[in-house]
C-alpha cells in the first residue's frame, strides 16, 4: 500500500506546464516591411535576417507565428506590437492564440 500512495504524492507533485500561444501577424495592404522587421527585431527578440525572412513569409502569405510563449507574455507582446503600429499610424494586426 505505501508503494500506491507514494505513487499518488508524486503524480499530485508534478508540476503542470502553462499553455502555449501563438503570437499571430497579419499581412495587411498599408503596414511597411521595414515596421514589421522592427517589431520582430525589438520586441519578440529576432535576429535581423530571421526577421526579415518572417516578415516575407507574412508578406506572401497572410499570417505568420513570431513566436509561442505561456500566455501573459505572448497577449503582451501582442498588445506592445499593436500599441506601437498605432503610435505610428498602422493598422498591423497582431493577436496571441492558444496552441
Amino acid at each position: 500500500m505505501a508503494a500506491k500512495e507514494q505513487i499518488k504524492e508524486q503524480v499530485k507533485n508534478q508540476v503542470k506546464l502553462p499553455r502555449q500561444y501563438q503570437v499571430v501577424i497579419y499581412n495587411d495592404d498599408f503596414t511597411p516591411m521595414d515596421f514589421v522587421v522592427e517589431v520582430l527585431v525589438d520586441i519578440f527578440g529576432k535576429e535581423e535576417a530571421a526577421a526579415v525572412a518572417l516578415m516575407l513569409e507574412i508578406h506572401k502569405g497572410q499570417y505568420a507565428v513570431a513566436g509561442v510563449y505561456p500566455k501573459d507574455i505572448a497577449a503582451t507582446k501582442a498588445a506592445q506590437a499593436v500599441q506601437w503600429a498605432r503610435r505610428e499610424g498602422y493598422p498591423l494586426k497582431v493577436e496571441a492564440i492558444c496552441v
